[in-house]
């Protein structure tokens, strides 16, 4: 049954989430973005959904006035956010959930279809505009060859708290446009530079972020039965890599791109 667009309940950096059909809504891409983009969530919605992963069942793809837009279940629910905003949970709980959902990721069999980290953030490159310094292109696909090669599982890409929606039947995960193949280090390595070096910057309560990391670091550890020392110690060399991801977008501060660029150059020093 094709539905029509209802009212808007939703709406993010790159799409607007509107009423479509009884149970279902329209994630709605926005002009503008290119529709490589929204096509390759839509793929990798489909994909990770497929392999049994905690992804959304895509269950058509439109065009309405030019915008493409893939229909989706409805999740009613607040966000993550929303509840550790409003208190209703604790900052601890806010971090178990979230390393729960991570988990639950990373024992999900990697689809076909996801691009390794590799060829990824090549990719990634190519589309920049040239926006890295070429010598940090390079370094960064150097370190990504080097890093424990062939172990590679199912990662999110964008793991946060208004990423997870607390549904009646559970925890679910939506935005899959930067599924790729790579260790769970990876994953654990954008919540951490997301939580303690992004959200700080827009959060009405700065140190909230920060703690819902630590939170979710420990209990993540302690879930795949590792001190946290090696945990944090398996991320480091991650932290680069997660950057120059985060620099091939819109967000942060010029400041904040600057200390980035930074502290790029300097793990690329080290490495050397």
């Amino acid at each position: 049954m094709r539905g029509s667009l209802g009212e808007k309940i939703g709406e993010g950096g790159y799409a607007d989430v509107h009423a479509w059909a009884p149970g279902k809504v329209v994630k709605l891409f926005k002009a503008g973005v290119p529709r490589r983009l929204s096509w390759w969530e839509a793929r990798m919605t489909r994909a990770v959904f497929a392999a049994g992963g905690p992804a959304l069942e895509v269950f058509d793809e439109v065009t309405l006035e030019g915008r493409f837009g893939m229909v989706l279940s409805r999740l009613d629910g607040p966000t993550l956010l929303q509840l550790t905003r409003s208190g209703a949970i604790t900052f601890g709980q806010a971090g178990a959930i979230l390393a729960s959902v991570c988990l639950s990721v990373h024992k999900t069999p990697p689809p076909g279809d996801v691009l390794a980290l590799r060829d990824s953030m090549d990719g990634s490159l190519l589309f920049s505009g040239g926006t890295i310094p070429k010598h940090i292109a390079t370094g960064i696909l150097a370190l990504i060859e080097r890093l424990r090669p062939g172990d590679d599982g199912l990662c999110h890409g964008d793991l946060h708290p208004d990423n997870v929606i607390m549904t009646a039947d559970g925890p679910r995960l939506i935005d899959w446009i930067g599924a790729v193949r790579a260790p769970a280090a990876f994953d654990l390595a954008i919540s951490h530079i997301l939580l303690t070096e992004l959200a700080p910057e827009v959060a009405d309560d700065p140190e909230r972020p920060r703690a819902v990391n630590a939170a979710m670091q420990s209990e993540y550890a302690r879930l795949a039965g590792m001190s946290q020392a090696a945990l944090t110690a398996t991320i480091e060399p991650y932290l680069p890599i997660v950057r120059v991801r985060v620099l091939l977008g819109p967000a942060g501060s010029v400041a904040l791109r600057e200390r980035m660029i930074q502290r790029i150059e300097e793990a690329l020093r080290s490495e050397d």
